[in-house]
């Protein structure tokens, strides 16, 4: 990088702690606590940026209480709309690049126009497909996306799905607890999409990062920037994830002494009922990231093996 601070929002999270540790090797990295900026005060998120003056702004914040927002409207526009927003138009101000995540509950999952085929005959998602959410943290998601469209020059906004990793409240922590818990498991597998290691997605950033001087990095973006879609490749529902889990964790021997594998058994998204609607099919195609980028994108499983490996 260069002697300019990287500003990262969401150094907590599971991607954006995953970032804070690889960038911290390049350079200096600025993380706002949460007292230092308020997303829901414009104002705090203005003054800190200005003062700041960063090379590039990374921003891996959300609000991803997906039935939440439900209940909460205001709050998730104001941290998911509102604040990239506010974001772009400093990072515009400055002259500096945004690097910013969306989400694969953008679109209704009917399918795309993606030349990938899944299994049940749909097809995945390009970038350029049309959005439809089915929810308010999925519109909330798309004004984000959209503002940094219209008003950064050099901007990445990176579409993913299905996150998980070792820390945080997520799928491969929540299947730990109840697979430890029960006899069995009944999860939905009628809904389809690609799980994603919360660490290969910070390794694929700094990558394309990577692919040019830090100098250079808005230029690059101004040309080459855009949405990408960045997931791991193939497909399974929440079915097949667990199960996959459960298997995991088993083989490791992360297990009580005694207790047997429980069966997951599949279920139907009606018998499992939330406040939010999900997407029943929301596979990403990379074509485009591995075309601009040249980018390997690895297997779920590969990178499922690889948390493992590593946790």
């Amino acid at each position: 990088m260069t002697d300019r601070p990287v500003l990262l929002f969401g150094s907590t999270g599971q991607v954006g702690a995953h970032l804070l540790q690889i960038l911290a090797a390049h350079g200096p990295v600025l993380v706002p606590k949460h007292n230092e900026v308020d997303f829901i005060l414009p104002d705090d998120l203005r003054g800190y940026i200005r003062v700041a003056r960063p090379c590039i702004i990374i921003n891996a914040a959300a609000n991803t209480n997906v039935d939440g927002a439900e209940d909460s409207p205001t709050l998730a526009m104001a941290i998911n709309s509102d604040a990239p927003r506010i974001m772009a138009e400093e990072a515009r101000q400055l002259g500096i690049a945004l690097i910013h995540y969306s989400t694969d509950y953008i679109f209704d999952g009917a399918g795309g126009n993606g030349k990938t085929v899944g299994d049940n005959g749909r097809h995945a998602y390009r970038e350029e497909d049309e959005a439809k959410p089915l929810g308010v943290y999925g519109q909330s998601k798309w004004f984000g996306e959209e503002a940094i469209r219209v008003i950064a020059p050099a901007h990445l906004i990176l579409r993913t799905s299905w996150i998980y990793g070792w820390d945080g409240k997520n799928f491969l922590n929540t299947i730990r607890r109840l697979a430890h818990e029960n006899d069995e498991l009944r999860i939905v597998d009628d809904q389809i999409g690609t799980p994603n290691w919360s660490r290969a997605l910070a390794e694929m950033t700094v990558a394309i990062l990577d692919s040019t001087n830090a100098m250079n990095i808005p230029a690059m973006l101004e040309s080459k920037g855009g949405t990408y879609h960045m997931t791991a490749s193939g497909e399974t529902s929440w079915c097949g994830f667990a199960s996959a889990l459960v298997d995991h964790f088993f083989e490791r021997d992360d297990w009580p002494d005694g207790k047997p594998k429980p069966p997951v058994i599949p279920i139907t998204t009606a018998e499992y009922p939330l406040p939010a609607a999900r997407p029943a099919y929301a596979v990403l195609e990379t074509e485009l990231i591995r075309k601009t980028f040249r980018l390997e994108i690895p297997d779920w499983k590969s990178e499922l093996a690889r948390c493992f490996e590593n946790g």
